[in-house]
């Protein structure tokens, strides 16, 4: 079977991989001029199944409030009229209730702790290298209040047998002893040491290149302009380079998904949610991180990418813009030098923005549509990376046929109001 896939970040190039190991013939579809040149370039680097949770969750809404008003906080909404933002948003408040957010975080940590564990044994079969680690992810609570307030997170954990340490203070400059020369004040921290690292974009690039090797054809610098229909199947893709025809058809295109299937009455509940995220090349190897600490307050990652450190955050409402204002570098700056302040030089660094396509509830959305051929990958928000190769075996499967090794009962659109 020919199958198209469009879209060359880290899940459509994953997906694309495990399409042409189980035997089809692939082709991917992208505007850029490589793959994971977008959403994938430059996200925080974390591969966390522990911290696979949906944004909506109980208290939030007053968190946000909150956030809003601190000089660095996490949360920017640019005030402009969007009925799209305003829509998506109720639908994420509605499922800020105890209940749901429970059901939405059932549905994701399943799908990451098996994407994880398939990343795993990819790498263990093509020997690809991306500066990964396995070192854990360390959550870190400045005050008394974040560390009581994380008891909750924990019995969740404990419900999925996650593997985690709730740590005092000199238990976290045990595993990052860097934190010592922090000018901040921390009372502990939340670690989860099977949670791993990795540059996305290298990884997306070198997994490219093994899968060129399977027969995968890329067709970069071409844009998709729109989708053939007759008699409610999927016929052909339109594209800058001409009509592409295939059996079937992938849709892994972020944040550009739901403006491509709209027409068809595919309606995906994708909002873009811009990230930012800082490089910075590391000058002192002693006084960096050696894996991932999240930062609680700032809601900020700084993860140790080999001889660089990554710095990712805020979640910015403004739409589908993704110009990059270098005003946002305060909070994550402010994140990095307060906790590793002589590990890196920040006039050497690289600054960058994405936009995450993000669900209401959390969870992606993978697999059929009413459009026969026309099948989904996407709306992973944050967690594109984490959920990366599990997301594209479950949609291989669903093409052959086979059934998935986790439950897709609550990952498919038919979520949505039976959509």
């Amino acid at each position: 079977m020919k199958v198209i896939v469009l879209g060359a970040g880290v899940v459509g190039v994953t997906t694309a991989y495990y399409l042409a190991k189980s035997g089809h013939e692939v082709q991917v579809i992208d505007r850029a001029h490589q793959p994971a040149n977008e959403t994938s370039f430059a996200n925080a680097g974390q591969i966390s199944a522990g911290y696979a949770s949906p944004w909506a969750a109980p208290g939030v809404p007053l968190k946000a409030i909150k956030w809003l008003l601190m000089k660095h906080g996490p949360l920017l909404i640019k005030p402009r009229i969007d009925p799209e933002l305003i829509t998506w948003m109720m639908q994420m408040l509605r499922n800020c209730t105890s209940s749901r957010y429970a059901l939405n975080r059932s549905r994701m940590v399943p799908l990451a702790e098996y994407s994880r564990d398939s990343l795993r044994l990819l790498r263990l079969e093509s020997g690809i290298s991306y500066d990964e680690r396995s070192e854990g992810t360390l959550q870190l609570f400045r005050t008394a209040k974040q560390l009581d307030n994380s008891a909750s997170d924990i019995e969740i954990l404990k419900q999925f047998d996650v593997p985690y340490r709730l740590m005092d203070k000199a238990a976290c400059l045990e595993v990052e002893p860097a934190l010592a020369q922090s000018a901040d004040t921390f009372v502990g921290g939340l670690q989860l040491p099977e949670d791993e690292t990795g540059d996305c974009h290298i990884f997306t690039k070198e997994l490219a290149e093994k899968a060129k090797l399977l027969g995968v054809e890329f067709l970069f610098d071409t844009e998709i302009n729109h989708l053939e229909v007759d008699g409610g199947k999927l016929t052909s893709v339109v594209t800058s380079k001409g009509k592409l025809q295939a059996d079937s058809y992938v849709v892994a295109l972020g944040t550009a998904s739901r403006s491509l299937v709209v027409p068809y009455g595919i309606n995906l509940p994708i909002y873009p949610v811009k990230g930012y995220s800082m490089t910075v090349p590391i000058s002192d190897a002693d006084a960096a991180p050696v894996s991932t600490v999240m930062d609680e307050t700032y809601k900020v990652a700084i993860t140790r990418l080999g001889d660089r450190v990554r710095i990712g955050g805020t979640a910015e409402l403004s739409g589908y813009d993704n110009s990059l204002a270098l005003k946002r570098r305060g909070a994550l700056e402010r994140s990095f030098t307060s906790l590793f302040p002589n590990s890196g030089d920040l006039n050497k660094a690289s600054f960058w923005s994405g936009l995450r396509p993000m669900t209401p509830d959390g969870p992606p959305i993978i697999g059929t549509t009413k459009i026969e051929g026309l099948y989904l990958n996407t709306g992973h928000g944050t967690l594109g990376w984490t959920m990366a190769c599990g997301s594209a075996r479950v949609v291989t499967d669903i093409i052959d046929g086979a059934t998935p090794d986790v439950d897709t009962a609550g990952l498919s659109l038919t979520r949505y109001h039976g959509a």
